[in-house]
């Protein structure tokens, strides 16, 4: 590929490819094109081989069949989009290769860090700069100089997506601020939190916009190398980030003298072990530099004395992602979008007990029922909602009374609750929130890296008291004894990750204190979840068929035949498969 050595060429080759009308991103092409996801999510499903077989069984006049990023509905993967002449298009759940292929809705509003995801192949570079790609790097170096950029994402009032929110144009100000011979500028894709895959999927599905806006923020605080921090869990992200990086070289996009400028940018990438506390930024950096992955003390902070204690900007890929569409469409656009003091949208991944489990991106401040119900489809079976928690293990738990909360970094703070990185998962009427806290403090605990005492040490306590009152050894004191320590732990926590850890209790005691209340008091879990505080009982429904007697693993169920059997409790080790065999039409055991 020939180099572009200015704006103009770049401007020439988007012309160029869009000119051809055989390319399904030109305005009159007359093709039915056929969107294939081919994301993590895609893939294992099975979308390698519904691509292969529509590529094999369609010529060129027929269809265009294009491999794109994740769309976002993972629950309806392996995923295709239709998109006929008059650009209609068709969403559709293929089943599998003979053809069995249901129809999908989409509720589509504007996005900006998924803009590109699902629409363009992401392996292909030209399929980026049809749609935009590169303008906005362009804009910066050759329009807006240093300062400038700063001024618009400053006045933007972007967000950092990453976790605390703080403001990414003051950020980028502090970095540029500092003096020096030498600064980096750092792409944060340690996506650790149980339940999300946003940035998994702007990576695979859209890279190149991460690339231009890390060359934006290092011409922005004057950095001449970036450094991709990545888990090495995400194989196929990191594939496309390599051919990405590479291509943008080829074009003379990233490297030397970009736009026949005199700004030069470099971009490498670095794997991640997948410990959880890499996702701090300071924890993050000692891991680049070879040492034990913990956090820093701060001050300083990573703008004034980051990798190998040089300035250094750090900013996670949906932050990134924003960037480009900011430069180019303008501060006032992005901040019409949004709230006043959270303006923008926000990606969210939706899990849990939900009907629509994937990737949504709306507007900050859309409500908490909004995105449940609207965008998520509800929950299963018909259960009842019963609780929210945001922001990642470290997030709150939202009862569903706060279900009309505009969601955005204040109104989740003030309910004990944090955005963080974005990932949603949804609980219902069987879930037991005591449990569901101890579950989040089990991984916060095993993922501690133990530098501060309070986050080592009292995490550790923390889940113990939920274990004995889950076991039904809890006493009274044990609540109060909970609050203290989750609030000692969360104000003198070393960095953020300690300091969020105590949320799911704090929440969890403050919403659901009936429930707390419950398993102490008397020795009961309504929801049915806790083991050591059910049993199974057979009532008089009971045929004697003996199903349950034969399916049990200890033998505890007895009976004569056609009459009602009994469970010796001491013998009962919860397993559920008695309840599990019992006909639905007999239902003759229930949970205590």
């Amino acid at each position: 590929m020939a180099k572009i050595f200015s704006v103009a060429e770049l401007g020439a080759r988007k012309k160029f490819v869009l000119a051809n009308d055989s390319n399904y991103l030109s305005p009159d092409c007359d093709k039915t094109v056929i969107y294939v996801g081919m994301a993590t999510c895609g893939i294992a499903a099975g979308a390698e081989a519904i691509y292969d077989a529509l590529r094999d069984g369609t010529s060129e006049n027929d269809a265009i069949i294009v491999p794109t990023g994740c769309a976002g509905m993972c629950y309806a993967e392996p995923f295709v989009e239709v998109r006929g002449r008059g650009n209609d298009s068709i969403f559709a759940h293929v089943q599998d290769l003979g053809g069995t292929v249901s129809t999908v809705s989409a509720k589509k509003p504007e996005k900006i860090a998924l803009r590109n995801c699902g629409i363009i192949n992401p392996e292909k570079i030209d399929d980026y700069i049809a749609v935009g790609g590169y303008e906005a790097l362009g804009k910066s170096l050759t329009e807006l100089g240093p300062g400038g950029v700063i001024d618009v994402i400053k006045k933007s009032g972007l967000r950092g997506r990453g976790g605390a929110g703080f403001p990414t144009g003051l950020k980028w100000e502090f970095g540029a601020k500092e003096s020096g011979d030498k600064k980096y500028v750092i792409c944060n894709a340690d996506e650790g939190d149980p339940g999300a895959f946003m940035d998994r999927s702007i990576l695979e599905g859209d890279p190149h916009s991460v690339l231009e806006a890390m060359a934006i923020a290092g011409f922005a605080v004057g950095a001449d190398e970036g450094i991709f921090y990545i888990r090495a869990e995400y194989p196929l992200a990191v594939k496309r980030l390599y051919r990405a990086i590479a291509q943008a070289e080829e074009l003379g996009l990233l490297g030397e003298k970009i736009f026949g400028t005199d700004f030069s940018f470099k971009i490498s990438i670095s794997l991640g072990a997948g410990a959880f506390v890499c996702g701090e930024e300071t924890a993050l950096l000692n891991s680049l530099e070879g040492k034990r992955g913990e956090p820093r003390l701060r001050p300083p902070f990573p703008a004034q004395k980051g990798l190998w204690q040089r300035p250094t900007v750090n900013n996670n890929v949906e932050t990134y992602a924003n960037i480009p569409a900011i430069i180019t469409r303008g501060a006032d656009w992005f901040r019409g979008i949004g709230t006043e003091k959270s303006p923008g949208t926000k990606v969210f991944a939706l899990a849990g007990k939900i009907n629509k489990v994937g990737l949504i991106e709306v507007p900050m401040g859309t409500t908490l029922g909004e995105i449940v119900h609207e965008f998520g489809g509800g929950l299963p079976d018909g259960k009842a909602f019963k609780a929210i928690q945001t922001g990642g293990p470290s997030g709150g738990c939202i009862p569903a009374s706060h279900l009309d909360l505009g969601v955005d970094y204040e109104s989740l703070a003030a309910v004990g609750s944090m955005m963080g990185s974005g990932g949603m998962i949804v609980m219902d009427e069987d879930d037991c929130m005591v449990n569901i806290a101890k579950f989040y403090l089990d991984f916060t605990m095993e993922e501690s890296c133990g530098k501060c005492a309070p986050c080592r040490i009292g995490n550790t306590r923390l889940y113990e008291i939920l274990e004995k009152i889950t076991s039904g050894h809890g006493e009274e004191s044990d609540l109060t004894q909970l609050a203290e320590l989750a609030q000692t732990i969360k104000n003198t926590s070393l960095c953020g990750l300690g300091n969020s850890a105590p949320n799911p209790v704090l929440s969890t005691l403050k919403f659901f204190a009936d429930e707390y209340a419950a398993h102490v008091k008397e020795k009961k879990c309504p929801a049915h979840a806790c083991k050591d505080l059910i049993r199974y009982v057979i009532t008089e429904k009971c045929t004697g068929c003996g199903l349950c007697a034969k399916i049990c693993p200890t033998n505890c169920i007895t009976g004569e035949p056609k009459k009602q059997h009994t469970i010796e409790q001491e013998k009962c080790i919860k397993c559920g498969e008695c309840l599990a065999k019992c006909p639905p039409k007999v239902g003759a055991i229930v949970v205590e």
